[in-house]
């Protein structure tokens, strides 16, 4: 369970961890919507690129990148396979007996691939440079011209943040409860089919008992201390925006640009 990264800060003080979060979130959405350009792999290594340069830049390890990547692997299997069942176009890559397989199967599955690790590896590197209060503060921002439409910028931007924050310490609860039923015997790994369902059913009902009380002692806290979501709030912490962060806004459209130019080439 401590694989998982995402929804992680890693405390450091890097330039990258010193950008305006709106500047952040804003290079973050303009990214993706180039990853889901068809620019080929061409394009895809332009971000790819440009990613990893600002994932070392932020200081951020090489392993810590690869267990936000792990837990997509299983997925990416099944889609290996299911598009090996499903796709026959392009030329037959190799047989398996009477079945054959086709070079399309293989590079519709290639492009989810690089597709799925450049959103993991932006979205992680938002995360893990970006503090939960400043990511909310960011995309309360961002959503507030929204609220002339009655949409609740401050509660979406809140629930985001809980949310985030709270991935860390539910992978926590579940390393204990694991730990926990380890040690009366119970083994996950092991056993047949049905063992190991009961096994699972016995780690997710704890943990969810465990969430909603956590749930609850939060809400008792913040009505404790008179939160009002509809209330007028004053901000001890006034972000400001630099060149910098004009400077990676205006790289993440150039990307978007030249992702696009190369789509429509192809």
């Amino acid at each position: 369970m401590k694989n998982i990264a995402l929804g992680r800060y890693i405390p450091l003080n890097t330039p990258f961890h010193r950008l305006d979060p709106r500047a952040k979130i804003l290079a973050m959405f303009i990214t993706l919507i180039a990853v889901f350009f068809p620019a080929g792999f061409i394009g895809y290594g332009i971000i790819g690129a440009v990613v990893l340069g600002c994932i070392f830049a932020a200081g951020l390890k090489l392993d810590f990148l690869i267990k936000a990547m792990r837990p997509m692997v299983f997925m990416l299997v099944f889609l290996l396979v299911v598009n090996i069942l499903v796709i026959k176009t392009g030329d037959i890559l190799f047989n398996i007996g009477s079945f054959a397989v086709h070079i399309d199967a293989i590079t519709q599955t290639l492009y989810i691939t690089v597709r799925l690790a450049l959103m993991i590896m932006i979205t992680t590197l938002l995360t893990a440079t970006t503090k939960p209060l400043d990511l909310t503060l960011g995309i309360e921002f961002l959503l507030t011209p929204f609220r002339k439409v009655g949409f609740p910028a401050h509660e979406i931007a809140m629930m985001i943040s809980i949310a985030l924050r709270f991935i860390p310490t539910l992978i926590e609860e579940t390393d204990r409860i694991m730990k926990a039923q380890t040690s009366r015997g119970v083994d996950v790994e092991e056993g047949n089919l049905k063992e190991k369902i009961m096994a699972i059913l016995s780690l997710i009902v704890p943990l969810f008992v465990s969430a909603f009380q956590k749930a609850e002692d939060l809400a008792n806290a913040m009505e404790a201390r008179g939160y009002n979501p509809s209330a007028k709030r004053t901000r001890y912490k006034v972000l400001k925006w630099r060149m910098s962060d004009s400077a990676i806004v205006v790289g993440s459209l150039v990307i978007c640009v030249a992702c696009g130019m190369v789509a429509f080439i192809l």
